[in-house]
């Protein structure tokens, strides 16, 4: 059983969508217990990291997340949701993150271009574990203004070009990540979804 987890952002419902896609059982829950029961859970987050951790804080949800995480269950992040596995973001000032990444979110520095960063581009893959059997450069769904900056290149899965190199995925241990959104992605994005089902604990 996959557990999108629920608090209170997002489109949830694109989401247990593409994931219920690859024939697994997907539930939406804000229940711990439903978290403790998951075999992977799903970290959603559309909006401003700082109104993430709001939203995630009041639901007493976080230590049982922390817990999962710590006892290696699969874990994936999309678009805030990978935000806000690190310290902090120049987006919410004096707002912490879980804190699992060292690092922090910094405001894409592209003064030539539009922000958000917003529609396809195409990524270069470091670390093929989640991207398996996709072309060398795929192109993905991206909207956002804020991208992780890592203390831990090595953690870096996956990078998109937009005025400067960005962070599109983010890969450690049982934690997978993606900038992007692979539930608006089509077929790659599905391809992605499917190989992260697929990962054994």
């Amino acid at each position: 059983m996959i557990a999108v987890i629920d608090y209170g952002v997002g489109n949830l419902f694109s989401v247990e969508k593409a994931f219920a896609a690859t024939g697994e059982e997907v539930i939406v829950t804000g229940n711990s217990e439903d978290l403790k029961a998951a075999d992977k859970l799903v970290l959603p987050g559309v909006g401003a990291f700082g109104d993430c951790m709001k939203n995630l804080e009041s639901t007493d949800l976080i230590p049982i997340i922390l817990e999962q995480i710590n006892n290696k269950k699969p874990l994936f992040g999309i678009c805030v949701g990978l935000q806000i596995l690190f310290e902090d973001s120049e987006e919410s000032p004096n707002v912490k993150g879980l804190g699992v990444f060292k690092g922090t979110v910094k405001k894409i520095n592209a003064p030539q271009l539009k922000i958000p960063h917003m529609g396809w581009n195409v990524i270069s893959i470091r670390n093929s574990k989640l991207f398996n059997g996709l072309n060398e450069n795929p192109y993905f769904y991206f909207v956002h203004s804020y991208h992780a900056v890592p203390k831990d290149k090595n953690l870096i899965a996956a990078t998109a070009d937009y005025g400067e190199e960005l962070t599109a995925a983010v890969i450690k241990d049982n934690i997978y990540a993606t900038q992007f959104h692979p539930e608006k992605s089509g077929d790659v994005g599905l391809k992605i979804i499917e190989n992260f089902v697929k990962i054994k604990e």
